[in-house]
């Protein structure tokens, strides 16, 4: 069963790995971080657990994807309305 799911941790690791790029504190500091969640759970093999793995690693996709789109409008924002309304 668990070798049935390495394909969901593959391309979760690398939905990541594309969504890290843009993260505030840089695409490096983002890849050593991720690379040493995956490493410290790469033992596990109840599928339950990876499931779980899979859900949080999931939740952390969203997270990243609403700083994101709370980024751009934000500077969208910015650029089309000003600050100082009379």
């Amino acid at each position: 069963m668990a070798n049935s799911l390495r394909g969901e941790v593959i391309k979760l690791y690398k939905n990541l790995l594309y969504l890290g790029r843009e993260y505030p504190k840089g695409a490096d500091y983002f890849r050593s971080r991720l690379k040493a969640a995956f490493l410290k759970n790469k033992d596990e093999t109840d599928s339950e657990k990876i499931k779980h793995l899979i859900a949080r690693g999931e939740f952390v996709v969203k997270e990243l994807e609403a700083l994101y789109f709370l980024r751009k409008y934000r500077a969208m924002k910015q650029r089309y309305y000003s600050d100082d309304k009379p």
